[in-house]
This record gives C-alpha cells, structure tokens and sequence, in this order.
C-alpha cells in the first residue's frame, strides 16, 4: 500500500493547497453561521471527494488498471490526457494571474455566503471538492494511480481515506484556527484570507505543471516500457 500512498500523494497536496476552496471556508467562518457552516463544508468536502474517489476505483478495478504487475495501456493514455490537461489549466492559470497590486476578481457566489444555510454549505464544500475543474482533475489523477498499483479492494479503500485526509488539510486548517482561537482568530483567517485570494492563480499554476509534468512523464514512461 505504501507504492499507492506515495503515487497519489502529490495530487492529494495539490488539492489541499489549492486557494479557492481555503477562501471560500474563510468568508464562511467568519459570517454569522460560521460555527456550524465551517464545520459543515469540511463534511460536504470529504463527501465529493469520497464519492469520485468511489466511482473512478471502481471503474478502474472493472476495467483492470493493472497488467501483469504494470498499469494497463488505457491507464498511460488516460495520465497523459490527464497530465495535458493540467498543463493547459496552468497555463491558463498564469495568464490570467494577477499582477502589482491588482486584485483579483472574487467568485460572485461567495457574495452570498452569509445567507448559507448548513445545507448549502456542505453543497458548496461537495462542489469545491468533487466537481471544481481543477480538484475533479487531480482527484481522478490521484485515484486512477491508486489503481494503478494493483493492491487489493480493501488497501485501495484505506489508500483513498488517506489521501481525503491530506486533501483536506488546507480547508480543515481554517476551521481548526477558528475553534482553538476563537474571537481572535479573525485577524489570522482575514490574513490568510487575502493571501490565498491574491496568489491563487500563481499557487495553482506552479502546482499543476509540476503534477502535469510528473503525469506525463509517468505516461511516455509506461509507453516505451
């Protein structure tokens, strides 16, 4: 299992360090409902990706991700499509990064994050998690190298909650702040806050050209193999 863990554990801290989501449950936290609504997007956020981590291991484990010890031809091909991918999202990412001082421009959602109820909340945590572009990438990246190793049901499974663990550290941080220091901890998610919304381009450009790269990699190496 060890070989499944450390496939999947770039893509597993590429999401955990992507800035979107950390800024979504910080404007959360710090709304009237924040105490419920924080918690509650960290459920939604285990949930989404709970679920595409279900479905792209089954599919994988029906289709065999494996052949005679190595990942299967169709699982090169899908790295590499997977890793292009990634390569032209952080290009697109680059470009549009913003530059000096120039604020970037915030998600018109976000403005009605105060109106959330719990339920939305997890709504939003399952979307951010499971069906943003860019996180649904690198979860499917991360799940087909799991089943790509060839270990059994049961490791794949154990494989999967490690990796929503390590996925979940950059949003489940926030939340942690808020609960250990309460009041005062505004200041710091405020910081933390306009940190990530300014660089977010930039944190999400440089960390999909390096799993872009190391996935296409992985794919010409599995060809010529």
């Amino acid at each position: 299992m060890g070989d499944a863990i450390g496939q999947m554990l770039p893509t597993a801290v590429g999401i955990a360090l992507s800035p979107l989501p950390i800024v979504a449950v910080v404007l959360m936290l710090v709304t009237p409902r924040g105490r419920v609504n924080g918690p509650a997007f960290i459920v939604g956020w285990w949930i989404g990706l709970a679920v595409v981590g279900a479905i792209v291991l089954s599919v994988s484990s029906g289709a065999g991700a494996t052949d005679e010890g190595a990942p299967a031809t169709w699982v090169d091909v899908l790295k590499l499509v997977l890793g292009l991918l990634l390569l032209l999202v952080s290009l697109r990412q680059w470009r549009g990064r913003p530059h000096g001082s120039e604020e970037p421009p915030t998600p018109k959602w976000m403005g009605a994050l105060d109106d959330f109820t719990p339920f939305k909340a997890v709504g939003a945590g399952g979307v951010l998690s499971g069906l943003n572009p860019k996180n649904l990438l690198l979860a499917v990246a991360g799940a087909t190298a799991v089943a790509a190793t060839g270990v059994s049901n049961g490791e794949q499974t154990l494989a999967w909650v490690i990796f929503v663990v390590i996925a979940s550290i950059g949003v489940g941080a926030p939340v942690v702040i808020y609960f250990v220091m309460g009041s005062g901890s505004r200041a710091v998610l405020e910081r933390l806050k306009v940190w990530m919304a300014h660089n977010n381009a930039v944190i999400m450009a440089v960390l999909l050209l390096v799993i872009g790269v190391k996935l296409v990699g992985e794919a010409i190496g599995g060809f010529s193999g």
